[in-house]
């Protein structure tokens, strides 16, 4: 017992383990947190500890990665009894929106990259969710035009799009499931029934947010019972949530967009008090998951593929790999200045095209092809290599099929988030970032238990610059631009990594390091998703205290740079599938794990 809970206190973040504990568990909580996962097999307890000690789990036929111990023993029962990966996919998902609903659910959206072991082909199905059909480009300006205050916004039913999660799952489970649908709830229900408890990152979001998770009555009855913040070792029910999971498991998740659920999420956004919105029953009915190519760009010896728009993680990761991709790394070090120098030029260039251009290209023109040719990305990497940082940065001119003229994207994108990698027994690789966008979404509880998105304010709030439409503003039936960037990566025809990360317009500079710290840093992957992070999306460069990465900031500063000392709390989760067998990691700053057979 008390080694799961020592490995459990070394998850939140690369600092001692003391200022581990001190920071994440309330006082007197520690006995009922070490009891959380004490009924879980020895392969979890034993796969925390070579997370807490910086090593990678290791597997010879199937792994789960994910963020919560609870939801990846669930997914590992699932491929233990002969399940695909997307199998194993849905009984994840259905617990991380029990035990983790900050990040992910139900009331959801996700975006899903899949290899598929039999015909070696790659492909990605779009769950993001959609604006309702009565939404406007004005939906987030203020009765003088202006753009609302992200929190005035965010809290309430304005911010509520079409969830996807559902109806991406059922998809998910129709192509390549091997298991009867009905069966991969079957976690999720008893821990909703039984109860759970309540993890130390949850009570202290909860602690946090008490303003926010207040303000709708059966949204504080949940979290607060009695007017008490939940604490870390409460067992905590949701049979709300066990009654539409038994609804899904028995009638599909069609049930969802249909029927007493769909009604009763659409009660719940148009009637929230002080903030309503405009989603409709016919917006659920017609939701549907889309199947898109994936977008590749190549690195070293390797592609890195992903989703592309609405998502814009596989362009933006692609473009700052292909511009590191003409100067040799591995001469240099993770926190060595000239390469800090490199990687924020690379993203500061990238971002400053994803700004530009990228939106759901069901709706606007994209150069999707051109952002990541390697010609142009060689053009831009040419604007790198100097001795200081660059004064100014804009957007590049990449080959299109047909031109557009778009004005500078205005939105705001706060991390929250979950990430989920499975390989199964048949080589089948899942790579999947889910999400309800900022922690606890909208903050509204619908009657089936289960937090709503705010995935809206996603989209740009302004809807031109200097005349100029912005491609990511709100229209009627439109996915929000995304930073999720689901990623496998493939070394000639096979698959050599699955990883994916939360954390808002930050995940793109996570999943780009992590890969750069395993491909040319030569650290194993549980190592490379525990090193200090360095971001830089807008000219700030973000450095993640409490670690060694602090220490670049005087020599950035003498580039030119800003530079902010901050918390950088990724949720990375990766395989990597070898010769000799899988080996997995999950974020150290996180209570995640990756477990194997």
């Amino acid at each position: 017992m008390q080694r799961i809970l020592t490995a459990l206190l070394l998850t939140a973040t690369p600092v001692a383990a003391q200022d581990v504990a001190d920071a994440i568990v309330p006082e007197g909580a520690a006995d009922s947190t070490a009891t959380a996962f004490d009924d879980l097999p020895d392969r979890v307890q034993r796969a925390l500890e070579a997370k807490a000690n910086g090593n990678p789990t290791e597997a010879q036929d199937w792994m789960v990665a994910a963020a919560n111990p609870l939801a990846v023993e669930a997914g590992a029962k699932v491929l233990e009894q002969g399940g695909s990966a997307a199998d194993s996919m849905v009984a994840v998902q259905t617990v991380l929106g029990l035990v983790e609903p900050q990040s992910s659910g139900l009331g959801g959206g996700a975006f899903l990259v899949w290899y598929d072991a039999e015909t070696g082909e790659l492909t990605t199905l779009d769950g993001r969710e959609t604006a309702p059909l009565a939404a406007t480009p004005q939906l987030f300006l203020n009765e003088n035009g202006e753009p609302l205050e992200f929190y005035d916004a965010v809290v309430g039913g304005r911010s509520v799009g079409t969830p996807g999660t559902p109806a991406l799952m059922q998809e998910a489970h129709d192509k390549w499931g091997n298991l009867d649908w009905a069966d991969l709830f079957d976690d999720a229900i008893t821990h909703a029934r039984e109860g759970f408890a309540v993890s130390p990152r949850l009570a202290s979001l909860v602690a946090e947010d008490q303003d926010r998770l207040t303000r709708f009555q059966s949204t504080a009855d949940y979290f607060y019972p009695n007017g008490t913040p939940i604490a870390a070792g409460d067992m905590l029910t949701n049979t709300a949530y066990a009654d539409t999971l038994e609804t899904l498991a028995q009638d599909g998740a069609r049930a969802f967009y249909t029927g007493e659920i769909a009604q009763g999420i659409v009660d719940t956004v148009t009637g929230a008090e002080g903030n309503p919105g405009v989603l409709d029953l016919v917006d659920l009915a017609i939701y549907d998951v889309k199947e898109r190519p994936a977008v590749c760009a190549a690195y070293r010896d390797r592609d890195v593929c992903g989703m592309g728009p609405p998502s814009s993680g596989a362009l933006t990761v692609g473009q700052i790999l292909g511009m590191l991709d003409t100067f040799d790394l591995s001469e240099m070090g993770p926190q060595d200045p000239e390469f800090l120098l490199l990687l924020g030029e690379a993203s500061r260039l990238a971002f400053a095209d994803r700004g530009e251009y990228m939106a759901d290209s069901d709706f606007v023109p994209m150069p999707t092809e051109g952002l990541v040719a390697p010609a142009y990305l060689e053009s831009r990497s040419g604007l790198m290599g100097g001795a200081e940082a660059l004064q100014e940065v804009s957007p590049g001119a990449p080959e299109w099929s047909h031109a557009m003229e778009w004005g500078t994207d205005q939105s705001i994108e706060f991390p929250s988030t979950s990430h989920i990698s499975i390989v199964d027994a048949e080589g089948n690789v899942l790579s999947m970032t889910t999400t309800i966008e900022n922690g606890f979404g909208s903050r509204l509880m619908a009657p089936g238990g289960f937090l709503l998105n705010n995935e809206l304010t996603d989209f740009s709030f302004a809807t031109h610059e200097d005349g100029d439409p912005i491609a990511n503003r709100v229209e009627p039936g439109k996915r929000p631009r995304s930073s999720m960037a689901p990623t496998i990566v493939m070394q000639g025809d096979a698959p050599v990594l699955a990883i994916g990360s939360p954390g808002g317009s930050r995940i793109i500079g996570y999943v780009a390091q992590a890969i750069v710290n395993h491909v040319d840093f030569g650290m194993n992957i549980q190592q490379a998703l525990g090193a200090p992070h360095a971001v830089n999306r807008f000219g700030t460069y973000d450095l993640e205290e409490g670690t060694d990465m602090a220490e670049a900031q005087g020599a950035l500063q003498e580039m030119g740079y800003e530079t902010s000392i901050t918390e950088l709390t990724s949720g990375l989760h990766a395989i990597e599938i070898t010769e000799d067998g899988l080996r997995g990691g999950a974020d150290p700053r996180r209570e995640g794990v990756a477990v194997g057979q």
